[in-house]
């Protein structure tokens, strides 16, 4: 099937797995049209109608935003170590395959944003994208919603943050250029594995690094100050300190100015389908990745970390990289977070995490 001639509210084409369960249907509910399409080979997109868009992230998280607006659900860009994974799971869907390759897509994502953020009750707070699953990613090529998202926040006076992969952020650089004049606009690229070999095996999906480092300076041209997020950082993969050198060097050369670094996470859903490409790709890595990693932990011992830490910050100031560890302090500030960066003039809203 090709998209041309295709449109919403035709008969879907197909049945969404898992729609026998109750539970699955109340979490799609909405569902217009399930399709295929040869220009993305072995990929499902399950088309929804939204009846909200804005999500409000609970006061007891540590995220250092009250707002975001995801307009996918799932990710083709497939990394291995995705902490969203598990979400998926809520569709009756599996955290491995099924979220890399069956999208669900918020068609009305833009339209009911924008009747959200006119009710008297919105109080403007920063809005973040980018904080469950990508906005760009290859998807958003053929839906376009992102346009809609960056004008309704920029009309209605809201300040925004967009964290990234995704190269397709250079469409819409004229565009966010007019929203920063209004309002705060930060703008964050995560780059985690400069090595293209491994990158495209840990995160078959992504651009390669040399693209998205093209969209820092592509951005950072268009007047923006750039944030690189260099995390995951893989044990014994790639934090050696020749390999965060490198990776700095390169950040620094695309006119980034801040890095926030942090080592890999293994949450549930996510941690079973990275330890799969662990076994088949560096099997003699796997008791080293047991070890820091036990049992339901998620996250790197705090000895590994200071040690992380201990070879990046010296990096860091050596290419003249302002930024530091997630887990710093002031890198996660208290929500709503301080000023960071500007783009023509206008402050930019607190960093992503």
């Amino acid at each position: 099937m090709r998209w041309d001639g295709q449109a919403i509210g035709r008969a879907d084409v197909e049945t969404l797995p898992g729609l026998e369960s109750p539970a699955a249907v109340q979490a799609i509910a909405g569902l217009v049209r399930t399709v295929r399409t040869p220009e993305f080979a072995g990929m499902t997109f399950h088309e929804v109608h939204a009846k909200s868009a804005l999500n409000h992230v609970p006061s007891a998280s540590a995220m250092p935003f009250d707002w975001t607006v995801n307009p996918y659900r799932g990710c083709s860009h497939a990394c291995s170590y995705c902490f969203a994974r598990n979400t998926h799971t809520y569709l009756d869907l599996d955290a491995g395959r099924d979220f890399d390759s069956q999208i669900v897509v918020k068609t009305n994502v833009a339209e009911v944003l924008r009747r959200e953020l006119s009710a008297p009750s919105w109080r403007r707070e920063p809005v973040a994208l980018g904080t469950n699953t990508d906005p760009y990613q290859r998807s958003e090529g053929r839906y376009r919603l992102m346009p809609g998202i960056i004008e309704a926040l920029a009309d209605s006076g809201t300040p925004m943050s967009i964290l990234t992969k995704g190269t397709l952020l250079r469409r819409d650089l004229p565009l966010l250029t007019d929203a920063s004049a209004s309002v705060p606009v930060s703008l964050a690229m995560s780059i985690a594995v400069f090595d293209d070999a491994l990158q495209q095996a840990v995160e078959p999906g992504t651009p390669t690094a040399a693209a998205r480092l093209a969209t820092v300076r592509a951005a950072v041209d268009a007047g923006f100050r750039v944030t690189v997020f260099l995390m995951p950082i893989l044990p014994h993969l790639t934090d050696t300190v020749p390999a965060l050198d490198d990776a700095l060097a390169r950040i620094r050369a695309a006119g980034a100015t801040r890095v926030v670094f942090g080592a890999l996470h293994l949450r549930p859903g996510a941690k079973q389908w990275f330890w799969q490409w662990l076994e088949r790709a560096h099997p003699d890595l796997v008791p080293a990745y047991r070890g820091l990693y036990p049992g339901a932990s998620a996250y790197a011992p705090v000895g590994y970390r200071k040690l992380l830490a201990a070879r990046v910050r010296p990096l860091l100031r050596r290419h003249g990289l302002a930024g530091g560890a997630e887990e710093d302090a002031e890198t996660r500030p208290a929500r709503p977070g301080p000023v960071i960066a500007t783009s023509r003039g206008a402050l930019a809203a607190a960093t992503l995490f």
